[in-house]
């Protein structure tokens, strides 16, 4: 199953960006898609997770502030982004994580936060 990142954009602090994530094939027996970002000079980090049966977690940094769901039925993830902060420039990934431990990533999209 391949992943398509889109979304991304140049946005003003406080402001809000939507990103999707369509993947080619069905979502449904993952056991968790994720969303992940890479700021310059800095590790991959954690942002958002959906488990198979729905449940959300967050990174202390984005809690209350972004929202991540899926649609099993279009074989999509999103990650509803509001209250922008600089320090929320990065590069944003998909990831859906498979049993037996293989996971696919999408090429990632740029999200860039004006001060």
């Amino acid at each position: 199953v391949q992943l398509q990142a889109s979304g991304g954009g140049l946005v003003q602090a406080g402001g809000s960006l939507r990103l999707s994530c369509a993947a080619s094939g069905s979502i449904f027996s993952s056991i968790y898609m994720g969303w992940f970002r890479q700021a310059p000079g800095k590790q991959r980090e954690l942002v958002a997770t959906i488990t198979s049966g729905g449940t959300r977690s967050y990174a202390d940094s984005v809690k209350g502030r972004f929202t991540i769901s899926k649609d099993n039925a279009k074989n999509t993830v999103t990650l509803e982004m509001n209250s922008l902060k600089p320090e929320d420039t990065a590069v944003y990934y998909c990831k859906a994580a498979w049993p037996r431990g293989s996971a696919s990533w999408g090429q990632g999209t740029l999200v860039t936060v004006s001060s």
